[in-house]
């Protein structure tokens, strides 16, 4: 079938004040002009911040901002703030700014984009704030940063260890969103939603479909992840490398379009459960779903939820589905038609991607429909066509692959965000490829990896392959991550030289101290792994557990869902042993649901944190950047005698805590010694009365022959 005729771009309505904002590149990291930079960045970080302010005013007033478009994430009052908290906070995190705007709107709008599983979507636990305490907030933001901008230091080329990187983050980050919120006011009802002079500017043609056919493509090596001199900005998991040989094999034309997919859906797929894998047709059933989440049933025939409206539906425009969708459709097309049929592979699809000899931000034109360069939502599989015969192998609609997540070999936490990729390598989280219409900055660069829960929607489709079949694969089961393997170590490890686990050790501690009603309710304060938290569960109703590490997190979140937890340590040089923990052995199993694993910031801690007997934190204060701050804020989150108890070894380093917030260890304006317990004392009377402190001891193994011991004092508060 012939390349469906693209009619020329309708301009933005002569509306001046979206003129600039699309299409825009993202920035190089390279350049031999400073100044030259600074501006190229402060302008590529107002037409952002304005692009993503702008669909915001897509919704019809105020009640929009509060409705729960999907059930799984927040209402989008929490996107339209969270993309400016996340500037600031990350600003702070990474020790290049020192002030804040709004230190309640930084916590509460922090931390629960995805649904994983220490987000608390519990309604009653949030005052949201209102769209005009919001659009506040995000006016005072763009001040900062753009002041930030113009004054940070820099050199050329920036890499992530600089203040621009965090400032690039945060772009791109708000660039995420931009498509991700986009996919949440498509999920509202139309009545909250109303036309906008640059979003409503969608596709206004529709035809019939070609006949989708399998294409060769040529396999060989292929070098997945790039080095760290990439001129263009990447998160994380996009660095590092692996080599994979793809045998050859065949693709199909085009994207799968909702007529194609219509033949599934009338053939009664979503009926039939030997298409769909186990965890597929468990959501197939608990959702009812029977058809695409964005076709709207009209009778016997269908109608298309396009973002700001519905419209006829566009058989040749790709069908959107979820994963669990993708994979049934492919099992079903491979009944129908007797191949191996199956969703490509990450190295498949950077195969096909081989044909594209441009990346943004150099081409003139995308050469596909994304970049928001040519419609304001989904278009023809036809349309755009690409080398070797194919069309669409970047734009229109995501392609999902059969691959999940994970590092490459190489691949480093960056520490200003040390969640973004991390909790995603759980083997739940499939990556899709390639971008939609509306993916731009860093989602529109070839080497860009994202990836979502498979039940996820986002704008995605599928092109499927005829290829060999794969072999059955496990997520890496063992945590192999240096850091935080020692803590689970530390925390459920061997014991060493005779010194008892620290974390039960202390948790026995606070324990003594607690007797009958008063165990209700405690909070374990950096809790890292979680040993403490588990043991305080023996006595507890329930214990919040929280950390300001989203990687820490990882191990006990598996424990409490599997029992175990796997993780290799360092012998020596490259050697390692392979260990496992577990909650049976430990006989913490059968209280292991009584504890509530969450991130969050000691210094910043949301309101819903209260009401507890005992807060527990273990070697906690040394490591913040404000710990009076802290402990300033901690008495009114406990209970009429309840108690505080902190472990510390009092090692006061500038690397965590500046010199000005050290809680003591240095000489006082008298010349005497002043300790951090004196300190201590200052701060909490009289509010707590010191009830005694005890030197409790620790050993953390960091190679087969190397071991660290220290001795921390533990000291107990009681509230008065």
């Amino acid at each position: 079938m012939a390349t469906a005729v693209r009619p020329e771009r309708r301009p933005l309505s002569g509306d001046v004040h979206y003129c600039g904002l699309v299409p825009t590149r993202t920035v190089l990291l390279t350049g031999d002009d400073v100044a030259a930079k600074r501006a190229e960045i402060l302008a590529y970080f107002n037409r952002s911040f304005s692009l993503y302010e702008s669909l915001f005013e897509c919704l019809r007033d105020d009640e929009a901002f509060f409705h729960r478009a999907d059930p799984l994430r927040h209402p989008l009052i929490f996107y339209y703030g969270h993309t400016s908290v996340f500037f600031i906070n990350k600003l702070n995190v990474a020790g290049f700014l020192k002030q804040r705007i709004d230190p309640h709107l930084e916590s509460v709008l922090a931390i629960g984009v995805d649904e994983m599983s220490w987000d608390d979507l519990d309604e009653k636990h949030y005052d949201w704030p209102k769209p005009s305490e919001v659009k506040a907030y995000r006016a005072r933001t763009r001040e900062i940063v753009s002041d930030f901008i113009r004054t940070c230091d820099m050199k050329l080329p920036i890499s992530w260890d600089d203040p621009m990187w965090i400032v690039l983050m945060g772009i791109e980050h708000e660039r995420i969103h931009l498509e991700t919120s986009a996919v949440l006011l498509r999920q509202l009802p139309l009545s909250l939603v109303q036309p906008h002079p640059l979003w409503s500017n969608i596709c206004r043609h529709s035809g019939e479909p070609p006949q989708n056919k399998l294409l060769p493509v040529k396999g060989g090596e292929i070098r997945l992840g790039k080095d760290r001199d990439d001129p263009l900005y990447g998160w994380d998991n996009e660095y590092g490398r692996e080599i994979v040989k793809v045998a050859d094999y065949k693709a199909s034309q085009y994207l799968v379009s909702n007529r194609e997919y219509l033949g599934f859906v009338e053939d009664g797929g979503y009926t039939q459960r030997k298409y769909w894998t186990e965890e597929g047709w468990n959501w197939a059933v608990y959702k009812h779903a029977q058809h695409p989440l964005f076709w709207v049933k009209n009778g016997s025939s269908y109608r298309y939820r396009a973002m700001l409206e519905e419209i006829r539906m566009p058989w040749d425009w790709p069908a959107e589905v979820n994963y669990l969708e993708a994979k049934a459709f492919c099992n079903w097309k491979a009944e129908k038609t007797g191949k191996s049929i199956r969703l490509p592979t990450e190295a498949e699809w950077q195969c096909l991607r081989a044909l594209v000899d441009t990346d943004q931000p150099w081409w003139d034109e995308a050469p596909g429909n994304i970049n928001l360069e040519h419609y304001m939502s989904s278009c023809p599989v036809n349309e755009f066509a690409f080398a070797g015969g194919f069309y669409d192998i970047i734009g229109n609609a995501w392609q999902w692959t059969e691959t999940p997540i994970d590092g490459f070999t190489g691949f480093q936490v960056h520490p200003a965000y040390d969640d973004f990729s991390t909790p995603t390598f759980d083997g739940k989280h499939n990556i899709f490829k390639g971008g939609c219409w509306v993916s731009t900055g860093n989602y529109a660069i070839r080497d860009s990896r994202y990836a979502f829960r498979r039940h996820f929607f986002q704008c995605a489709g599928l092109r499927y392959v005829e290829a060999e079949e794969l072999s059955a694969t496990e997520p890496n089961i063992y945590e192999t991550d240096s850091m935080v393997a020692m803590y689970v170590e530390f925390h459920y490890g061997d014991e060493h030289f005779g010194v008892k686990n620290f974390p039960k050790a202390c948790a026995d501690v606070c324990l003594e101290y607690i007797k009958g009603d008063a165990a209700k309710r405690a909070l374990d304060i950096g809790c890292a792994t979680g040993r403490s938290a588990f043991e305080l569960a023996r006595a507890f109703d329930h214990v919040d557990a929280v950390d300001f590490s989203a990687r820490l997190l990882q191990a006990p979140v598996n424990l409490q869902k599997t029992g175990r937890q796997r993780y290799t340590i360092q012998d020596e040089g490259e050697l390692v042993s392979y260990r496992e923990a577990s909650l049976e052995a430990l006989g913490l199993a059968s209280v292991a649901d009584k504890v509530a694993f969450l991130q969050g910031d000691a210094c910043n801690l949301n309101p819903k944190f209260k009401d507890y007997d005992l807060v527990f934190a273990g070697n906690l204060i040394d490591r913040l950047y404000d710990p009076a701050l802290f402990l300033k804020a901690i008495p009114a989150r406990i209970n009429a005698g309840g108690f505080l108890i902190l472990t510390s070894p009092y090692t006061w380093l500038e690397e965590f805590t500046a010199r000005a917030k050290w809680l003591g260890g240095f000489k006082a304006p008298t010349g005497e010694s002043f300790t951090t317990l004196d300190g201590l004392k200052n701060l909490l009377s009289p509010q707590f009365e010191l009830v005694g402190t005890r030197d409790v001891p620790f050993v953390i193994r960091e190679t087969k022959r190397k071991f660290q011991h220290t001795i921390s004092e533990l000291s107990v508060w009681r509230k008065t």
